[in-house]
């Protein structure tokens, strides 16, 4: 067989691929949902971001976004550059960024958004991990960047933006507010730097305990600036932004603990901390000065209260919001000038309180003029509360109901001279018990510029709210009389002038008794005495007479140039200040005579800036030339013979406080020993106080301890103690200043009496009260 060669193998095709019909659909259809997605977002973003048909609901304009809003706590300060207290809804004071810690940074960004400085604005994987959970009804964490998280609480965006058609609790409405925090995230980053966002971010979130940005959360729980939290501390507080009701350190401190050892291993995590410090750290206990502000702490409580009327009324006429602007106050307040003022009512009320009490000892002190117990006083008084209201409008007016809760026993903080304590009490029970506490009020004012330099409205703002020094209005007393003799001098009177003490009667008239005054000691001695030694002695029978002679109506005129805004009935008692008035009105009176006639109207503020040191108001007060300087010169020295007169009222600033100094001074006692004033004056600081009951009612029996000269003066020698001890005040120490041109009235009284002056009995000498003097037999 012939050898054939063996036959070619064709050569292998490559395989075609198989395409179906079905397949090829898939695909396009796929391409197409994609790109369908694609427009859709788009569209559903740029809706979003237009809200288109009032849909999706309002975003921030360019300008909101460039100068974002948030709530800044406005700061009243004091003339000497001390922090008084704040106004504020959210109590947030920003801070700068080299201002934050490392260590606060760092706890942040590992907690937060570790790749923070990655991505601007919006993080892919916390979004895609966020979403899947949203799908899967898993949780596998959040999807905010900390840009987002600023963008959220910024521009409240599931608050004030939230406010579309579509807008909802459900899928769609989150949907819609993540979009606009995404869309406000990556603006946010294109506008401001990564240092800015953080520093936004430590500046607005909330910490709890009222506690908004970081400076105020530092404050708060640890009594520090940022800048000096430790490691730990600063943990805590990034731990707490998560929940701040679920891990606060004061309400849940194990909780709070274990969230700040994981803020700590996710610091160990990201290498900011080494694992020997994470040791040591996470042993540590949580350490907490914990302090929220609120009005009712710091100094000037009432002066701050009494101030935010006129702040809110500037804000209105200016548009300005003083709870969120970051407005800066300056007041006249002298911070340490009030801490004295404070400190001297303290210690004086607790003298006063002492007394008061064992005074009326297992006795109700509620009386009328004739000393019988007022029927029905407290529920009268209970009916005029507001908790009173309240019950009968929530019960509709049904009594029992309302009874039964008013006379319930609960368990409530009560105030005491001796500090805050914890009683069983029902509400008759608290009334009852405040009813037997006396109150009080100081005010102290430069006369020369009328700035307000302490203020004092009562013994405590966090339980008695009602301000005695403006709100407060009780008949005067004899402190009024300086009026009567300043219109006296006014008129051509002497100092010098003599006159008799007798009884003066005014006629009856128009259906009116007469009327005849009488001295304190309720007799009239015959002797004759100047208008100064009349004034020193605060004698009714002289004043009277001075009152008769020159007219209830021409001394109520003088009241009211003086600066007596409240009404003054021009009636024979007027003299003796038997129209209420203010400690407020009267320290502008009293500052008149030092300022050599003219009137200056007390003021409170100074200026106010903007959060950035703009100067948007600057204040003066008022002025207006009432009186000749030479008749306020000569009702000056006619004040100080109250100091100095043998027999006059106050001696006890020299004989028993020691002071050296020339001081002018008045004191005041009402019917019944209701009302206690007294007033003192010295070249460059007028003080006014007033000691009483909160009714009229109440008040000590006998002259001994209600006399004005016992019951207020004290508090003044007390406070003017410490400000001539405290030499960083300077007070004017030096005598009053006379008049550049001669007198043209004689003042030195001495050659009218011979040159001799009477002494004082020795049942009129007073010592400077003290604790030890107190003994229950005596009373």
């Amino acid at each position: 067989m012939p050898n054939t060669p063996p036959a070619r193998r064709p050569k292998p095709q490559p395989l075609k691929p198989v395409r179906s019909g079905r397949f090829t659909a898939f695909v396009r259809t796929m391409w197409l949902l994609f790109g369908m997605s694609v427009v859709g977002l788009a569209l559903f973003v740029l809706a979003v971001s237009g809200n288109f048909l009032d849909l999706f609901g309002r975003m921030p304009n360019l300008k909101s976004l460039e100068n974002p809003r948030s709530e800044l706590a406005s700061e009243i300060y004091s003339a000497d550059g001390v922090l008084l207290g704040k106004y504020f809804r959210e109590n947030r004071t920003p801070v700068d960024f080299k201002e934050l810690p490392q260590n606060l940074i760092d706890a942040l960004i590992a907690t937060e958004d570790v790749r923070f400085e990655q991505h601007s604005g919006i993080d892919a994987k916390s979004v895609l991990r966020a979403v899947t959970g949203v799908l899967t009804f898993s949780h596998n964490g959040g999807g905010s960047t900390l840009t987002q998280q600023v963008a959220k609480v910024l521009f409240r965006t599931r608050g004030d933006l939230n406010d579309g058609t579509l807008n909802g609790t459900g899928k769609l409405g989150l949907l819609i507010t993540k979009t606009k925090e995404w869309i406000l995230a990556i603006r946010l980053e294109r506008n401001y730097t990564k240092r800015e966002i953080i520093r936004m971010y430590f500046n607005t979130v909330e910490y709890g305990s009222n506690a908004f940005g970081i400076n105020t959360a530092a404050k708060t729980f640890f009594n520090k600036s940022p800048k000096n939290l430790s490691t730990p501390e600063a943990a805590t507080l990034v731990g707490i932004v998560n929940a701040p009701g679920r891990f606060s350190p004061v309400v849940h401190p194990d909780r709070s603990r274990k969230r700040r050892n994981w803020v700590l291993r996710q610091m160990a995590k990201s290498n900011y901390i080494t694992t020997t410090e994470l040791a040591q750290d996470t042993a540590k206990a949580i350490v907490l000065h914990y302090s929220v502000e609120n009005p009712s702490k710091g100094l000037a409580p009432y002066f701050r209260a009494e101030v935010v009327k006129s702040l809110l009324s500037w804000a209105k006429e200016t548009d300005h919001d003083l709870y969120a602007d970051g407005l800066k106050i300056y007041t006249t307040i002298d911070s340490r000038m009030q801490q004295h003022a404070e400190q001297s009512l303290a210690e004086h009320m607790t003298l006063q309180q002492k007394w008061f009490s064992a005074h009326w000892k297992g006795q109700l002190p509620w009386r009328d003029e004739n000393g019988k117990i007022i029927p029905n006083f407290l529920v009268n008084s209970m009916r005029r509360t507001q908790r009173y209201k309240s019950l009968m409008a929530q019960y509709d007016g049904n009594r029992d109901s309302v009874n039964y809760y008013l006379h319930k026993k609960y368990k409530m903080q009560v105030f005491s001279w001796q500090g805050e304590k914890e009683m069983l009490m029902s509400p008759y029970d608290s009334l009852e018990y405040y009813k037997r506490y006396l109150q009080a009020g100081f005010m102290a004012m430069n006369p020369l510029n009328g700035q307000i330099k302490a203020w004092v409205g009562g013994p405590n703002y966090k339980f008695f709210k009602f301000d005695h020094v403006r709100q407060g209005k009780r008949q005067p007393g004899s402190t009024f009389k300086p009026i009567v003799y300043v219109a006296a001098i006014d008129q051509g009177y002497s100092p010098c002038y003599p006159r008799p003490d007798v009884a003066t009667t005014f006629p009856a008239v128009a259906g009116r008794a007469p009327y005849t005054p009488h001295n304190f000691e309720g007799s009239f001695s015959g002797r004759t005495f100047t208008l100064r030694q009349a004034l020193a002695r605060s004698m009714n029978s002289i004043t009277a007479w001075l009152v008769m002679k020159l007219t209830p109506e021409t001394i109520a005129a003088y009241a009211k140039r003086l600066g007596v805004t409240s009404p003054v009935d021009a009636v024979p008692s007027m003299g003796f200040g038997t129209s209420d008035c203010s400690i407020f009105e009267l320290c502008g009176v009293y500052s008149t005579f030092v300022n050599k006639g003219v009137h200056t109207t007390p003021i409170m503020v100074t200026r106010i800036e903007d959060k950035n040191g703009n100067v948007l108001r600057e204040f003066v007060a008022r002025t207006r030339e009432v009186l000749s300087e030479e008749t306020a010169y000569i009702m000056t020295n006619m004040l100080q013979a109250s100091t100095t007169e043998p027999g006059g009222t106050s001696t006890i600033l020299h004989t028993g406080f020691k002071f050296p100094y020339e001081i002018g001074a008045k004191t005041g006692t009402t019917s019944n020993y209701s009302d206690a004033w007294f007033m003192g004056i010295t070249p460059d600081l007028v003080c006014g106080m007033w000691v009483g009951g909160e009714d009229r009612s109440i008040h000590f029996r006998t002259g001994t301890y209600g006399q004005g000269a016992r019951e207020a003066l004290p508090l003044y020698g007390l406070f003017m103690q410490k400000v001539y001890k405290d030499k960083r005040i300077g007070i004017n120490t030096g005598p009053f200043p006379k008049p550049a041109t001669p007198l043209s009235i004689e003042i030195d009284c001495s050659k009218y009496y011979g040159g001799q002056r009477d002494t004082i009995p020795a049942d009129q000498k007073m010592q400077v009260p003290d604790a030890g003097d107190l003994d229950d037999k005596d009373i």
